[in-house]
């Protein structure tokens, strides 16, 4: 009888893997050192007498062989053709342009791909991001926000909407005698946060809480990785939800009490074990209350910058007061959701096969339908010598994409919308770097080409899996986390300069701080936070022609314009970096490419101004007196620390770290 407990696992052989164990890895300059800060899992999770965390080639096995795997056991179940020396030669390659970089999943699929949590809990750990409308607050009251919580516990960054503002009275809660005693998972605290948010919108009991089964701070956590937080964060959040509502009962829930309970949810998130956040709050143009909410100083330190405030813009409307608001601060961000229901690719013209989109995941590159889920994938062009080489590579980080779909979450509503459409996000980071290398007008010519080419991909492989085929494809998101891999620039923006310093903050007691110091990089006390100290990690970018604070804000608006003609199905995630000179600029903007884009934000470029930044220009000179005393790190055993996994959608733009 043809079972799951009787298929036989998909494995790489042990031949074809050896040769990659001493292979040197074409590591970027923060490569190592970041691979082992953030997705290197501890060896001890797979075989109990194993010490350290694994290196480059086992996380590749890891991921290569899970996602073979998931394959193998679809086409099982479903009594379909199975070739394995096919798939072998296919897991081959996906494993060689793995191990030298020439794709990776998204940051959740280096971190959680090929582990027993993905395969005996949930699946949903292996997806980016989500969307979730407050439409249904009047029915599912509580839900929608333990969802929410649910998701960003799980490292899913998670768009919402204001639509449920107005739309249910805020009540007395009724507050009993009994005593729940919070279960010690993920389950049992947004379960208890559920409880509290009923007993405000519904009028339902409210228990007291115990929270002693929770184990303490500093205590492993099985499967998902990582360490306790203790019940504090919990305790707080239950405390800060009822003194919000609390002080609003008889009055409409507003669009800002909305956005108050997710961001108190994400800081509960950030404080515990998953340490990031990213949320995407969409409201309305004419809404400013919600529009002027982060001027709150206070609160914006306390919560409200948990989420990056965005609204639903309308092709045609007055920019003014909303371009003047983002000179200020850098919100709100801008979105065509009539454009996302109405286009794929621009060049496609109207399409109207995804006209149920409510929202966006929180980097905006993705258009989702109400509860679900998106998963990305990167692809480097500029790590490519031509175009036939790179369409291999697509079809691998496609085959990884349309793999995920296979898999199901624990939430019905969700699986439902992924079942359906099958929706995935094809990546490419490092443009300007492959403009530089290849030429701009060959890139638009290569994404062209590279699209129609996904299409034929996504008929034949969705005819073999005998599953939809996908409703969108291709994306282009920020990156973050996974583009310092392999050294390219995030996405479609421009690096910082030619020559700079890249500041990484690590924890005092971090097993990498030694060899960090050992290989030559300066190491100092963090001047921000206590415990904490500055790795400097001087920068070269290649195939350089300008930086930040040369580019303008056109050309930048007209680079994703393009991608969002010749490339993205989805949405072109774009954070425009604008100099004082050109604040003034932006309501023009706004209206000129209201029409070629389905997203954009602004922000303003700002030189050093405080001791310790980020990204630091400086001079070849400079970078040259520093590198001569660095020995670039390939190898380095760590045996305490494991990876802190990447969370949710990994550009920067769109997180909040707490080290």
């Amino acid at each position: 009888m043809r079972t799951l407990e009787n298929i036989r696992r998909f494995r790489l052989s042990d031949t074809f893997i050896e040769p990659y164990k001493t292979a040197e890895v074409p590591w970027g300059p923060l490569g190592y050192v970041t691979f082992k800060r953030t997705y290197a899992r501890r060896l001890s999770e797979f075989d109990p007498n194993a010490n350290g965390t694994e290196e480059w080639w086992q996380t590749c096995r890891r991921v290569i062989e899970g996602m073979f795997n998931m394959q193998k056991q679809h086409v099982f179940m479903l009594g379909l053709e199975w070739i394995d020396a096919k798939a072998q030669a296919t897991a081959k390659d996906a494993f060689d342009r793995l191990f030298n970089l020439k794709w990776t999943p998204p940051g959740r699929g280096l971190w959680m791909m090929g582990t027993k949590f993905i395969e005996e809990r949930t699946a949903a750990g292996l997806f980016n991001c989500a969307f979730r409308s407050t439409r249904d607050l009047p029915t599912k009251g509580g839900y929608l926000f333990a969802w929410m919580m649910d998701a960003l516990m799980l490292g899913i960054g998670v768009g919402f909407d204001t639509e449920g503002a107005g739309s249910i009275t805020i009540r007395e809660p009724e507050y009993t005698n009994d005593t729940l005693t919070i279960d010690d998972s993920r389950e049992g605290w947004v379960n208890s946060v559920h409880m509290v948010l009923d007993g405000f919108f519904f009028g339902a009991k409210v228990p007291k809480f115990d929270y002693s089964d929770i184990r303490p701070e500093g205590a492993p956590i099985n499967g998902f990785g990582g360490t306790s937080s203790g019940h504090g964060p919990l305790k707080e959040l239950h405390e800060n939800l009822t003194k919000l509502y609390s002080a609003k009962i008889g009055e409409p829930i507003s669009s800002v009490d909305i956005v108050d309970t997710e961001n108190l949810i994400g800081r509960c998130v950030v404080a515990g074990n998953v340490r990031r956040s990213a949320a995407l709050a969409m409201g309305t143009h004419d809404d400013f209350d919600y529009l002027q909410m982060k001027n709150d100083a206070e609160k914006l330190m306390h919560h409200r910058w948990g989420s990056n405030n965005s609204f639903n813009a309308v092709v045609g409307m007055d920019y003014t007061w909303h371009a003047e608001q983002s000179q200020n601060n850098g919100e709100p961000g801008y979105i065509w959701l009539n454009n996302a229901r109405t286009k794929g690719r621009f060049k496609d013209g109207t399409r109207l096969d995804d006209v149920n989109v409510a929202g966006f995941n929180p980097c905006v590159e993705q258009q989702l339908e109400d509860a679900e889920l998106c998963c990305l994938v990167e692809t480097f062009p500029a790590k490519h010598e031509d175009y036939e080489d790179y369409l291999k590579t697509l079809k691998i980080a496609y085959l990884y994409g349309k793999t995920i779909t296979l898999s199901n979450t624990h939430w019905p509503e969700t699986n439902a919308k992924m079942l359906k459409n099958r929706r995935i996000g094809l990546s490419q980071s490092g443009v300007v770097q492959a403009f530089n290398k290849h030429g701009r007008r060959e890139m638009y010519n290569w994404c062209d080409n590279a699209y129609q080419h996904v299409q034929e991909l996504d008929e034949e492989y969705s005819n073999w899996l005998c599953i939809p085929k996908s409703v969108r494809m291709t994306s282009i998101k920020p990156s973050g986390t996974v583009s310092l891999l392999n050294g390219s620039t995030p996405g479609i923006h421009f690096p910082e300069d030619e020559y700079y310093i890249r500041r990484i903050r690590f924890s005092k007691d971090s097993a990498l701080v030694s060899p960090l110091k050992d290989a030559g990089y300066h190491v100092e006390d963090d001047e921000y936070s206590p415990n904490t100290v500055c790795v400097e990690f001087p920068i070269h970018e290649p195939y350089f022609e300008k930086g930040k604070s040369e580019v303008s804000i056109w050309e930048q608006l007209e680079i994703a314009a393009q991608y969002q003609y010749y490339w993205a199905d989805n949405s072109v995630s774009i954070t425009v970096t604008f100099k004082d000179e050109e604040a003034t600029q932006i309501k023009s903007a706004l209206e000129m490419y209201e029409s070629r884009l389905k997203a954009v934000s602004f922000l303003r470029y700002k030189t050093t101004g405080y001791v310790q930044p980020p990204y630091e220009p400086i001079s070849k000179e400079r970078y040259n007196e520093l590198i001569k005393n660095v020995t670039p790190i390939q190898r380095f055993e760590v045996e305490e620390e494991g990876g802190s996994g990447t969370k949710f959608c990994d550009g920067e733009s769109c997180e909040i770290e707490f080290n």
